[in-house]
């Protein structure tokens, strides 16, 4: 009894060693660049070993390098580009496969799509016009400024900084223009007489508690 078990069990042994799908396959240090049809390179390409959980990830170069086997099927993937594959020739006289794969560009062209916020034209032309919208930050400033109190307040601001620059250009231009001369004297000037009298009526040198 035991004989005729071990006679089977070799049979199927052999059955099994002769089987083609069970010889071994050489290994292979598979590498190589990704590139476009323009030879830029396309990174993180995912590049897997076709029904298995193999495979690597191209570099910001487009350059991948792993361990693959004779007669493996390669997938290239990649966002905006065709799937492909390559097949590593199983007749290979070196342990050694480099390769440049080419992806073609994948254009996606994305149907017509109409938006109906409304079923039918009369329902929109109904809500358009009933629509409110609501006022602004400036319609809000001129319901609660009155027009004369928003040119007080306009006069009282400072000077901008484009205001400023104007008027330090125009003293640096006076000083240039009196430059090796004798300085003009406001003394005998009617315009700033008239400045000086208008700012005293006005109250400008009164002390102010």
């Amino acid at each position: 009894m035991r004989s005729s078990i071990l006679l089977v069990l070799m049979a199927l042994a052999t059955c099994s060693i002769a089987q083609p799908g069970n010889e071994s396959k050489n290994l292979v240090q598979f590498s190589g660049v990704v590139v476009t049809d323009s030879l830029m390179p396309v990174p993180f390409t995912h590049i897997l070993v076709k029904h298995t959980y193999r495979g690597t990830m191209s570099d910001v170069y487009g350059y991948f390098s792993f361990v693959a086997q004779e007669g493996d099927t390669i997938l290239f993937s990649a966002v905006g580009f065709q799937r492909s594959q390559y097949v590593i020739p199983d007749s290979l006289s070196d342990n050694k496969y480099s390769m440049i794969h080419v992806l073609n560009r994948d254009t996606i062209t994305l149907k017509e799509f109409t938006v109906y916020p409304w079923p039918s034209r009369e329902q929109f032309r109904d809500a358009f016009l009933a629509l409110r919208l609501p006022a602004d930050d400036h319609q809000l400033a001129l319901k609660n400024l009155s027009p004369a109190e928003m040119v007080q307040r306009m006069e009282n601001l400072p000077p901008d900084a484009y205001q400023s620059f104007q008027y330090q250009m125009a003293m640096d231009h006076t000083k240039l223009y009196y430059s090796g001369g004798t300085p003009v004297i406001n003394l005998f000037n009617p315009i700033a007489w008239a400045q000086f009298v208008q700012a005293w009526q006005s109250g400008a040198f009164k002390a102010k508690d």
